[in-house]
């Protein structure tokens, strides 16, 4: 199976910095209808400039995509200007570094509203349209940190074990619909996600070998053109995971002293 890009109807949310403005203009390379939406209006409008000197079509709903008003707003886009959807890819996400036992609750609320509730209940408002759209396919940009759990991000891995366990779920109730569903690990990339976090408190291990989103958005447009249904981005990542299932007490060991 091979899947087209060119004039696909997607929408990306996190689309103003890191892995959602890479792949927006990886999008738009391939000629695809874009409508992408963040929280930051002034990087959005920046991103759909360039988008549109690469001659894509590009709509902009600028907003928290944790909102039902914004999920809305997007609905409706999708319905009226488009009549169906291609692609949804649910890239939006926030983390935060500390201790779990310090947290306010409303850290652990607000990361799930993100990471998991938005994606979610996006997939079940779109679905509709999605069934009536060309090759569909839903894309959950997930990580690594939901296949392995560290300390200090208890939250954050909470969340993507959440859209991991949901990705798996629907990639088999959607078949009959005959939607298909991608569920990409990245390992670390390089952005501006650290720097966005709603807390930073202590320190946890940095890798060295953080991917660029550029890269990224590469192999995820890759993974949409031929099919797949996982895509963990690395072999460090692949090994890292068998690991963890191989191995849990000697990761947990290694996890809890880096």
């Amino acid at each position: 199976m091979y899947r087209s890009i060119s004039h696909k109807r997607i929408l990306l949310t996190g689309a103003s910095s890191g892995i959602g403005q890479a792949l927006a203009l990886e999008f738009a390379r391939q000629s695809a209808r874009l409508l992408i939406t963040a929280r930051r209006a002034d990087r959005l409008e920046k991103v759909a400039i360039e988008c549109r000197e690469l001659g894509a079509e590009v709509h902009v709903v600028a907003g928290d995509v944790t909102d039902a008003a914004i999920q809305s707003l997007l609905m409706r886009h999708v319905e009226s200007v488009w009549g169906g959807l291609d692609v949804l890819v649910n890239n939006a996400g926030v983390g935060a570094v500390g201790s779990f036992s310090d947290a306010a609750p409303e850290r652990l609320r607000q990361i799930m509203e993100v990471n998991f509730f938005a994606p979610a209940l996006l997939i079940q408002r779109m679905l509709p349209q999605l069934v009536c759209g060309d090759q569909p396919i839903v894309v959950n940009i997930g990580s690594v940190l939901g296949h392995i759990a560290v300390p200090q991000k208890s939250e954050y891995c909470a969340s993507k074990f959440a859209l991991r366990g949901l990705s798996d779920a629907l990639r088999c109730e959607l078949r009959g619909r005959r939607v298909d569903l991608l569920w990409v690990a990245p390992n670390t990339t390089r952005s501006e996600f650290f720097d966005r976090m709603l807390e930073h408190r202590g320190t946890v291990a940095v890798n060295p070998l953080s991917m660029t989103p550029q890269r990224v958005a590469k192999k995820v447009l890759r993974a949409i053109q031929r099919g797949r249904t996982r895509l963990v981005l690395t072999v460090i990542g692949r090994n890292l995971i068998r690991m963890r299932y191989l191995f849990p007490r000697l990761m947990d060991r290694l996890l809890t002293r880096l």
